[in-house]
């Protein structure tokens, strides 16, 4: 990847800050303000890094001045940067400096990349990593701290299942956690243990903390440059903004940091990890935006359930393949509905995550409950809305909550799924067209590190629910599959419209930021299947260019 970005520094100051730019034969799209998609072929931009107009083919020049910058598309084709409207940018941040086993192809291979990890890691601290998936190792159950031992045993490995909602530790990392068979779950968490009542390795949800308060956490200087090689490839996938979900105080002084020193090439619209976090950044109200509209807390991440893969996600009736659990409800109803209440009254956006239908209905029912107190002026959000009994997709509507939903997550979990929840239940699971008939607004992400940050995976499985080896023929509940204009409205307009910048960014048109993006190829035109192939030729934020793909 480092040498696709070598030349990103260099090109930063092209145009000059002061200058126009002007950008000709380009193959552009865009929506207007109706939804449709509109063309055009030439895009001005002004000294502020805002749009200035579109022309369409044929239609005079603007006119240039010593010192602006005129740049030929050679008939690339044009649209505006991407947003995510889910991702998590220092657990990327930091995935992308660590052992990364989301690439394993069964137990014995991540055991391999253990290993191998632990060989060249010459510190004589912990082994810190993530990305396993026992469901794709097709394994049947979770993992083992004697596995885990099997691969390296001589310091403590903590390693994060891909959702985050489950922690893998070897016997070293259990210990220095403290935990035996005589620590009690904790509430809203689960440590996995054997017939005799021994914890076998696997923490779900809280149960994590035990492991994570022991852990010690990366140094100032790691976690700058993981954020420095983060950006670099966030602006390498064509992103120029994202919903940062459950951002700390921590985070956000590091993003301060950059935005101060001029280092900030993405918009993070910011979602504090809970309460603790919003109060230590931002405790009166929601930040304005920074950094000439680079950096604001828009609202407060807050969890009412875990993740179906580890069988967190908290559901209305037992799971299909363990009977015996419904999952992890991690509040009750009067606290959910007193933390929804005290973030609108302080002016925050509510993001609900919640993936089980339990879960999606506790978020509603509390959304029901401060609505006449606070209206719809904060446009609440539900994160995931993954599993929906089909009589609570019409509320959405009703209360104007956005579905704030991740296209790879159905193609990866599309196995896993019928075996947790049974055929019935599927008529709700990552149902979008359903949602979007119901007049529902759907704001699309990738839950970035869970699945890959590259929004073009995002919007081919949005339209063929495929995973990227084609996979089923025709596409898992294909009937849910959305159009390219829909999906690409869901990385553009409807994810500016969820985070409050509608009009300001994922659209092209007089007055917004002029972030954009240079193609390879036409994602309109393409056959999908092609669509994981599109290549991002050059990334733009305010006018200026922040990557630029280096020719081999």
């Amino acid at each position: 990847m480092r040498c696709l970005l070598a030349a990103t520094a260099l090109l930063l100051a092209v145009p000059a800050d002061a200058a126009k730019t002007l950008v000709v034969n380009a193959n552009g799209y865009t929506l207007d303000n109706a939804g449709n998609l509109r063309r055009f072929s030439t895009l001005f931009v002004g000294d502020d890094g805002k749009v200035l107009a579109i022309l369409p083919k044929g239609a005079a020049e603007p006119k240039l001045v010593a010192g602006d910058f005129k740049l030929d598309a050679r008939g690339r084709t044009l649209i505006p940067g991407l947003i995510d409207a889910h991702g998590h940018v220092m657990s990327l941040a930091l995935g992308l400096r660590s052992l990364d086993l989301s690439g394993a192809a069964g137990l014995a291979d991540a055991q391999a990349k253990i290993a191998a990890y632990a060989a060249r890691d010459t510190s004589a601290g912990w082994i810190r990593g993530g990305g396993w998936n026992q469901v794709s190792w097709g394994l049947g159950r979770m993992p083992t701290a004697a596995e885990l031992d099997a691969a390296y045993s001589a310091r403590p490995v903590w390693l994060s299942r891909v959702d985050g909602h489950a922690g893998w530790a070897n016997s070293a990392a259990l210990k220095a956690a403290g935990i035996t068979r005589a620590t009690k779950d904790p509430a809203g968490g689960r440590i996995l243990r054997d017939a005799a009542g021994n914890p076998t390795g696997v923490l779900i949800d809280a149960a994590m903390d035990l492991v994570d308060k022991v852990a010690p956490p990366p140094s100032a200087g790691e976690r700058e440059k993981a954020l420095e090689t983060a950006l670099e490839h966030l602006a390498s996938l064509g992103l120029t903004g994202v919903h940062d979900m459950g951002t700390s105080a921590e985070d956000w002084a590091l993003f301060r940091t950059f935005g101060d020193e001029g280092r900030l090439t993405l918009r993070i619209t910011a979602y504090a990890g809970g309460m603790p976090a919003m109060e230590a950044i931002s405790p009166l109200r929601p930040t304005p935006w920074l950094y000439g509209g680079r950096l604001k807390l828009q609202g407060i991440k807050l969890y009412t359930d875990g993740a179906l893969g580890s069988r967190g996600a908290f559901l209305l009736k037992p799971y299909s393949d363990e009977a015996g659990t419904r999952g992890l409800q991690f509040l009750d109803d009067a606290k959910i509905k007193n933390l929804f209440s005290r973030s609108n009254y302080l002016g925050y956006q509510v993001a609900a995550h919640a993936i089980g239908d339990a879960a999606n209905r506790q978020a509603l029912d509390a959304f029901a409950e401060i609505r006449p107190a606070y209206g719809d002026k904060f446009r609440n959000r539900i994160e995931h809305a993954q599993v929906i009994d089909l009589a609570d997709i019409p509320r959405f509507a009703e209360m104007k909550i956005i579905a704030s939903v991740q296209p790879t997550h159905a193609t990866s979990d599309k196995a896993m799924a019928g075996d947790r929840l049974g055929e019935a239940r599927l008529e709700g699971a990552y149902a979008w067209v359903s949602l979007l008939k119901a007049g529902v607004k759907l704001a699309l992400g990738s839950d970035f590190p869970v699945e890959p940050a590259n929004p073009f995976y995002g919007l081919h499985s949005a339209v063929t629910r495929q995973d990227r080896q084609d996979q089923p023929p025709g596409g898992w509940r294909p009937q849910e599959a959305l159009t390219m204009q829909q999906a690409f409205a869901g990385f553009t307009t409807d994810a500016a419209w969820a985070g409050g910048a509608d009009g300001k960014v994922g659209v092209l048109q007089e007055g917004a930021h002029a972030d954009f993006l240079l193609l390879d190829r036409d994602p309109f035109t393409i056959a999908p299947a092609e669509l994981p192939q599109v290549s991002v030729e050059e990334t733009w934020l305010d006018g200026r260019r922040v990557f630029v793909r280096k020719l081999r």
